[in-house]
């Protein structure tokens, strides 16, 4: 139930596409060499073990970088540093505000609907040249594994800059 999960950002409209300013952030993240939707759950547990080992609090969304794959929680800026130490199967990464071009999606969290609305916000950023792309598409997941995928909530994000005139 998302509700009871504090958000890191608000979520992006479904259809809509935006460029919205990401705010300065910790979060940890979780490695494979394997591509993300070729088994996230490896990812996933080691993530949950550890904020449920120090009783920090889930936070939406997910995010995720999808060759190789890499999952990321967000973390509560009122979760002390202390408490965020690098482990084997987690890292810790303190990230500035970020701009990217933003699409939001309903669906299942699956590698054809991610490269799908990837390919709708590349097309989308081609006709808007005020931003430019400055880096891969990242998938962020709003929903649990346990709500049917035409109620998902997902985004697909691309970092831009600003193009200078």
């Amino acid at each position: 139930m998302s509700s009871a999960y504090e958000q890191a950002f608000q979520k992006t409209e479904v259809g809509e596409f935006e460029i919205k300013a990401l705010p300065a952030t910790r979060l940890i993240a979780s490695q494979t060499e394997a591509a993300y939707f070729d088994g996230n759950n490896r990812l996933f547990r080691p993530l949950f073990r550890y904020i449920s080992s120090r009783d920090i609090a889930m936070t939406t969304p997910v995010e995720a970088e999808i060759n190789p794959g890499v999952m990321y929680f967000y973390i509560d800026a009122n979760v002390s540093s202390d408490m965020l130490d690098a482990t084997k199967n987690v890292s810790v990464h303190e990230l500035p505000e970020r701009l990217v071009a933003s699409l939001g999606v309903r669906g299942a969290y699956n590698e054809r609907n991610f490269n799908k609305a990837s390919a709708k916000l590349s097309a989308w950023l081609r006709k808007n040249p005020t931003h430019e792309a400055v880096g891969d598409a990242r998938g962020v997941f709003w929903n649990g594994p346990f709500i049917p995928g035409f109620f998902k909530r997902f985004e697909v994000h691309v970092p831009v800059k600003l193009v200078k005139e």
